[in-house]
């Protein structure tokens, strides 16, 4: 195995434990109610819910294929030119500082965080730290994410995820935007005014 066989498996599971398990346990405990907040209706926030769990079960299939069953890893199709060294060391870069930018980005949001829309709550409107630049850093993390993944595994695969997130997530802020505009009102009309929704 080289290293990023290694590096892939231990970075997404220690990923995943932190931004969504550990922070979903400390803040229910902190603030007794659960944050993850997706359900089992067919409406468009919870379909969205079951998509992000579809992206985390391929990310893992790309990740299995590449470390643990590389004869498998063809069936995924891999751009092999864009197999390189550097490509390779800017995913894991960019992963890396990803994690970091969602981990900062989740602190600062601290009560307010959550795991999609809970329309019956209204939490603080966060505006400080990398908010005051930024509407949706964790969003703007993840998507950041898949591209280092894909850096690291260039792949058919690993390519969709990235386009379906991109896309998953532009409807996720959105809808949470409308969500914020009714909570908040002026308040968060005027944060939009001041502050980009990405960059």
């Amino acid at each position: 195995m080289n290293f990023y066989q290694i590096f892939l498996p231990i970075f997404t599971l220690i990923y995943i434990l932190q931004i969504f398990v550990v922070k979903t346990i400390v803040q229910w405990k902190q603030t007794g109610t659960n944050p993850f907040v997706f359900g089992k209706t067919d409406n468009a926030h919870d379909y969205i819910g079951r998509v992000y769990k579809v992206m985390v079960l391929g990310t893992w299939v790309s990740i299995a294929f590449y470390s643990f069953f590389p004869k498998l890893y063809q069936y995924l199709l891999p751009f092999w030119y864009l197999d390189s060294g550097i490509l390779r060391l800017t995913g894991l870069v960019v992963a890396l500082a990803s994690f970091i930018w969602i981990v900062i980005a989740q602190y600062q949001m601290a009560r307010s965080w959550r795991i999609g829309i809970n329309y019956e709550e209204k939490t603080e409107l966060v505006e400080r730290g990398v908010f005051a630049y930024f509407r949706n850093p964790i969003f703007l993390g993840m998507i950041v994410s898949y591209i280092g993944t894909f850096l690291i595994i260039p792949n058919v695969l690993s390519f969709s995820l990235l386009l379906v997130t991109y896309f998953v997530i532009q409807i996720q802020v959105r809808m949470e935007e409308e969500y914020l505009k009714e909570v908040h009102g002026k308040e968060y009309i005027r944060y939009l005014s001041k502050v980009r929704r990405w960059v």
